[in-house]
C-alpha cells in the first residue's frame, strides 16, 4: 500500500512557465507583473475594493491589525479555536486577548458570545472562517457596527467561499487570506489583505512597502519617495506570484476537484453519521464552501488517537487540529478566556482532518473512506 499524504501543494502545470516568465523579465522582486495580475483577479472575482499580495497570511493579519491602529492594552475579540497567527497579530502591536466560545456546529466564533465580552478597552473582532465556512456575519457586523469596532476577517481557509453571495474576506473591515501550501491554492508560502474602505488604502500600501510612500511615486503622485510612517517589508517575490497566477487561472477547476472528494467523504459517510457514531461537518444554507477541509468528530480524545493511529498504520496521514490557543502558554500570558468553555476544548478533542487535496485520484478516496469503515465495523464485531 503506498503511503496517501494529508495534503499534497497544488500545481496545475504552468508554474514553472510563469515562473521562467517573471525571471526572463529580469523583475523577481514584488510588485512586478504577476503580482499585479493576482491582485486584479481577486480584485473582480470577489468584488474587492483593494487587493494586496503578502508574504503570508500572517503578514496580511499583521497589516490588517496595524491598520486598526490599536494601542498597548486595547482588547481584540477573537476565539480560542484558531492557528496562532490570529492572535500573534494582535500582540505584535500590544494589544490583549479576550478568547470567546465557538459554535460546535461550524467551529466558528460563537456570535451570540461576543458582545458580553466588549468592554470600554474593546477595539477589534477578529473572526476566522474554519474550513471556508463563513461566520454568521451579519450579526457580528451589527454587533460591530453598534459598539464602534472594527473586524478583521481571517478568511486565510476562505478564498473561494461565500457568504449570503458575498465572498468571505469582502465583509469585514479587512480580510486576509494565505496562499500556503497546505492551502486550495498556494504560492508555497504567501497570502494577501483585501482593504475594503478606501479611507485604509494609502497607509495600506506605505505599511506594505517599508514605511515608503513608494507606490505613490510609482503611479506619478509624488516627485519622489520617502520614509513617511512604520512599515514592514510585505512583498512577496514575483516567483511566488508567479506560481499562483497559474492558479488563480485553474481556480474554478481547483475547487470543482477538491469538491469531487469532499462530497465522496460526505456521501460514504452518511450512514456513519445517521447512526451516531460521527458527527460530519455542517455547511449553514447562507455558506457557500471551498472544499478547503473535510473532518469528522468522533466521541471523544480516546477514540479520535485510535482512530489517528489506525490510519497511519495504514499509511494514511489524518491529523487533527488547533490546541485552543486559551490553553497555550502564550494563550495564558497574552489573553484570558471570556465566559464558559462549553465547547472550544471539547469539539477540539473530537476534531480530525481527512486527507484531501487537488489530483487526489479515487483509488486514494476509496482507501480512505474503507478504511475508515473498517475502524467502525472493528468496533461492532
Amino acid at each position: 500500500m503506498s503511503n496517501i499524504p494529508f495534503n499534497v501543494p497544488p500545481c496545475v502545470g504552468d508554474e514553472i512557465d510563469y515562473i521562467r516568465q517573471a525571471i526572463d523579465a529580469h523583475k523577481i522582486c514584488g510588485d512586478g507583473a504577476f503580482t499585479k495580475k493576482c491582485q486584479s483577479w481577486m480584485e473582480d472575482r470577489f468584488r474587492a475594493q483593494k487587493v494586496l499580495l503578502t508574504t503570508s497570511g500572517t503578514t496580511a493579519l499583521d497589516m490588517a491589525l496595524l491598520l486598526c491602529d490599536l494601542q498597548p492594552g486595547d482588547e481584540v475579540i477573537l476565539p480560542s479555536y484558531t492557528f496562532s497567527s490570529t492572535a500573534t497579530a494582535a500582540v505584535m502591536v500590544g494589544a490583549k486577548l479576550i478568547f470567546v466560545d465557538i459554535r460546535p456546529d461550524t467551529m466558528n466564533i460563537d456570535e451570540t458570545k461576543i458582545e458580553a465580552a466588549i468592554t470600554e478597552k474593546t477595539k477589534v473582532i477578529i473572526v476566522m472562517h474554519y474550513a471556508g465556512v463563513a461566520c454568521e456575519m451579519d450579526r457580528i457586523m451589527e454587533i460591530a457596527r453598534r459598539n464602534g469596532l472594527l473586524v478583521v476577517e481571517d478568511a486565510a481557509q476562505g478564498v473561494m467561499s461565500s457568504y449570503k453571495g458575498k465572498a468571505l474576506g469582502t465583509i469585514g473591515d479587512f480580510g486576509c487570506f494565505s496562499f500556503h501550501e497546505t492551502k486550495n491554492y498556494s504560492m508555497g508560502e504567501g497570502g494577501a489583505i483585501l482593504i475594503n474602505t478606501p479611507a485604509f488604502n494609502d497607509r495600506a500600501e506605505i505599511l506594505r512597502e517599508k514605511g515608503t510612500n513608494r507606490s505613490r511615486f510609482f503611479r506619478g503622485q509624488v516627485d519622489k519617495y520617502t520614509w513617511v510612517d512604520k512599515g514592514d517589508s510585505f512583498l512577496p517575490s514575483e516567483l511566488n506570484a508567479a506560481y499562483l497566477w497559474a492558479q488563480l487561472c485553474q481556480a474554478d477547476v481547483i475547487t470543482e476537484d477538491r469538491m469531487k472528494t469532499w462530497n465522496e467523504y460526505r456521501e460514504s459517510f452518511r450512514s456513519l453519521a445517521e447512526t451516531q457514531r460521527i458527527d460530519l461537518q455542517v455547511i449553514p444554507s447562507y455558506c457557500v464552501h471551498n472544499a478547503h477541509m473535510f473532518y469528522i468528530k468522533l466521541r471523544n480524545l480516546e477514540e479520535r488517537t485510535a482512530y489517528i493511529d489506525w490510519m497511519k498504520g495504514r499509511k494514511i496521514s489524518c491529523v487533527f487540529h488547533y490546541v485552543p490557543l486559551h490553553s497555550s502558554p502564550a494563550g495564558l500570558r497574552f489573553g484570558r478566556f471570556f465566559g464558559e468553555d462549553s465547547y472550544t476544548t471539547a469539539e477540539s478533542d473530537r476534531l480530525v482532518r481527512l486527507p484531501l487535496y487537488y489530483g487526489m485520484k479515487q483509488n486514494e478516496r476509496e482507501t480512505v473512506i474503507n478504511n475508515t469503515r473498517e475502524f467502525f465495523e472493528r468496533e461492532t464485531e
